[in-house]
C-alpha cells in the first residue's frame, strides 16, 4: 500500500469512528486566531465538523453568546459571568434553597430559576416538566464541561436557545422524522404505525431533552455541536438513526409500550456509530454547509 493510500484509508476509517485529521483542527485554530472572531465561520465548522474536544467549551461560549466575538474582552467578561455566577449562588445559600450536598445539576438549575424569576416558593415543590429537561441538559452538560462556572453559563444559554430560537421547530420534529423515516425505510415507519407506537416514541427524550440521558456524553456532544451552531435538524436524523440501527429489534416487537420503553434505553455500545450515521444522513437530506468568504 502507498503511503497515500494509507493516508486515504486512515482518513476515511477516522471519518467513520467519528475523529477527523488534522487538517480541521488547524482550520479551527486558524478561525480562533482572529482578533475579532467570525461566528458566522465557527458556525459553519461546527456544522460540517465535530470540535476538538480542547475546543468545544470555548466555540460554545461564544456562539452562544456567553463570550464576545473579541478576545481581548474574553478575560473581562468571564469575570462578570463568575461574579454573576457567586452572587447567585450565594443568595440561594442564604435563603436555604440550597447548600454544599446540593447535586450540582440541581444548583444550577435553581440558579437558572432564580435568574428566570420562577424559583419555587420551598424547594420541596415538585418539579416542572421544563424543569425536568433543564436538569436533564445540566447533568449531560456536567459531563462534558469541567468548569462549574461555564457549565452554568452553557447549560442556561443552552436551554434558552431551546425556547427561542427553537420554539417554533422543535414541535414540528417528530413530522419530520416520519418523514425522513419513510424515505429510509418505509415498512419500519409502516410497522410503528400497526402497532400505534409512532404518537408515542420518546419524543420528549429526543428533541425536548436532545437526546440527554439516551445516549452517553462522549457521543452526545458530537450531536450538541450541530444545535448549538445553528441545526435542531440533526436531532431528527439521530432519532431516524436509532430505528434504522435497532430495526430487527423494533420489528420483532409488537406494542407501542415495549417498543418505546426499548427506544428510551437503547445500548450505549452503538451510540458513536450511531451519531457518525446520523451526521451523514442529515447531510444526505440537507446538504453540508460550506464557509462563507
Amino acid at each position: 500500500m502507498t503511503d497515500d493510500s494509507q493516508r486515504n484509508f486512515r482518513s476515511v476509517y477516522y471519518e467513520k469512528v467519528g475523529f477527523r485529521g488534522v487538517e480541521e483542527k488547524k482550520s479551527l485554530e486558524i478561525l480562533l486566531k482572529d482578533d475579532r472572531l467570525d461566528t458566522e465561520k465557527l458556525c459553519t465548522f461546527s456544522q460540517r465538523f465535530p470540535l476538538p474536544s480542547m475546543y468545544r467549551a470555548l466555540v460554545w461560549k461564544v456562539l452562544l453568546g456567553i463570550l464576545p466575538p473579541h478576545h481581548e474582552s474574553h478575560a473581562k467578561v468571564m469575570m462578570y459571568r463568575k461574579e454573576q455566577y457567586s452572587d447567585v449562588l450565594h443568595a440561594l445559600k442564604v435563603v436555604r434553597f440550597v447548600s454544599d450536598a446540593t447535586p450540582q445539576a440541581e444548583v444550577y438549575l435553581r440558579m437558572y430559576q432564580l435568574e428566570s424569576g420562577k424559583l419555587p416558593r420551598s424547594p420541596s415543590f415538585p418539579l416542572e416538566p421544563e424543569d425536568e429537561v433543564f436538569l436533564a441538559i445540566a447533568k449531560a452538560m456536567e459531563e462534558m464541561v469541567e468548569d462549574s462556572v461555564d457549565c452554568y453559563w452553557i447549560t442556561r444559554r443552552f436551554v434558552n436557545q431551546l425556547n427561542t430560537k427553537y420554539r417554533d421547530s422543535l414541535p414540528q420534529l417528530p413530522k419530520a422524522f416520519e418523514q425522513y423515516l419513510s424515505l429510509e425505510d418505509g415498512r419500519l415507519l409502516t410497522h410503528l404505525k400497526m402497532c400505534s407506537a409512532a404518537p408515542k416514541l420518546p419524543y420528549d427524550l429526543w428533541f425536548k431533552r436532545c437526546f440527554a440521558g439516551c445516549l452517553p456524553e462522549s457521543s452526545l456532544q458530537r450531536v450538541w455541536d450541530k444545535v448549538v451552531s445553528g441545526s435542531c435538524k440533526i436531532l431528527v436524523f439521530v432519532a431516524v438513526e436509532i430505528l434504522l440501527t435497532f430495526k430487527i429489534k423494533v420489528m420483532a416487537l409488537n406494542s407501542a409500550e415495549k417498543i418505546t420503553k426499548f427506544l428510551e434505553n437503547i445500548p450505549q455500545d452503538s451510540s458513536d456509530a450511531i451519531v457518525s450515521k446520523a451526521i451523514d444522513l442529515w447531510h444526505k437530506h440537507c446538504g453540508t454547509p460550506v464557509h462563507s468568504s
